[in-house]
């Protein structure tokens, strides 16, 4: 097994992993991380932005090639934001920085056919509170070897740093995804907001791989993880819910302010914040999270903080 398989195989096991979250990474994000990232990250809801990678050797695509169509002057492409929640505004880039304009496919390739439409279920619930999708990771199949420097040379917003990670790093703004290419040909998509605009994505990183030069085929598609987030609207004691649930939760509010449960049924980890707010991941279909949250709603119900309690008076007794 080649040092890129490993590597393959250790970001899939990280997706679902919620440490992964606590190291500061944001879950399913699928993008190395710097060894001085931060060990905790204060709240779910206002990431920092991912800084673009530099380091030496970095190669970029220097060549112009007619795969691609080039953004007016002055535009720019957001950092890579694998929660897209409320992050703090970008100063654009200045000069060029073209984008990826994918054709269709023609008949005749390998990487055709619309996106199979994903059916979405909204639960009925009497809370009225429905979970938002924020990223879904998807891996799929190229079947064929790759040469990654040579897609590095080739392809617009491209960065390839084999002593950093082993892959391919290429991003496109239309759906706003990231995709890590390994040389085997496997490849991770990132930072869809639904499965269908994961598979569209997929499908585009694919045809720009064919465009390329490479034989390269869309197989083995699947779902690997999907992140939602939402708002209870109150207050929780996760103290208590520690004590009382202490099977399936973990609260350590030196390490991570945030605690975690672990659902049984169905299999999903949740992130619970004293401020209500929820992040829920490890589900393969939208509507695993979305019965997550309806199984877990009621039980944040019963340690609901009680707003009418008053701090104790302080009275000075001669």
């Amino acid at each position: 097994m080649s040092a890129g398989d490993n590597e393959y195989d250790e970001l899939l096991n990280n997706l679902t992993n919620p440490m992964n979250y606590m190291q500061g990474g944001g879950f399913g994000m699928g993008l190395p991380t710097s060894s001085s990232a931060s060990a905790s990250t204060p709240m779910p809801y206002t990431p920092t932005p991912q800084t673009p990678m530099v380091s030496t050797p970095m190669i970029h695509t220097p060549v112009h090639t007619p795969l691609h169509t080039p953004l007016p002057t002055g535009s720019f492409v957001p950092p890579f934001n694998p929660m897209g929640m409320n992050a703090p505004p970008t100063t654009p880039y200045a000069g060029n920085l073209p984008t990826v304009a994918s054709t269709p496919l023609p008949p005749s390739s390998s990487v055709v056919g619309p996106p199979t439409t994903t059916p979405i279920t909204i639960h009925e619930n009497e809370h009225g509170i429905v979970p938002i999708i924020q990223n879904v990771v998807s891996t799929v199949n190229l079947g064929c070897e790759l040469k990654l420097k040579q897609i590095a040379l080739h392809a617009r917003n491209a960065e390839y740093n084999p002593k950093r990670f082993a892959a391919v790093i290429m991003r496109i703004r239309e759906p706003k995804t990231t995709a890590l290419i390994f040389a085997s040909g496997k490849m991770v998509v990132t930072g869809a907001k639904s499965e269908d605009e994961s598979r569209l994505a997929a499908r585009k990183y694919a045809r720009i791989i064919q465009k390329l030069g490479f034989n390269a085929k869309f197989t083995e598609f699947k779902i690997q993880n999907i992140v939602g987030s939402c708002d209870v609207g109150f207050p929780i004691r996760l103290e208590g819910l520690n004590c009382q649930h202490h099977n399936y939760a973990s609260y350590e509010p030196e390490i991570f302010p945030g605690l975690i449960y672990r659902m049984v049924d169905p299999k999903v980890v949740l992130l619970i914040f004293v401020s209500g707010k929820i992040v829920l991941t490890g589900a393969k279909h939208r509507d695993i999270i979305y019965q997550a949250f309806n199984n877990i709603y009621p039980v944040l119900k019963d340690f609901k903080k009680d707003d009418n309690i008053q701090p104790k008076a302080t009275t000075d007794e001669q």
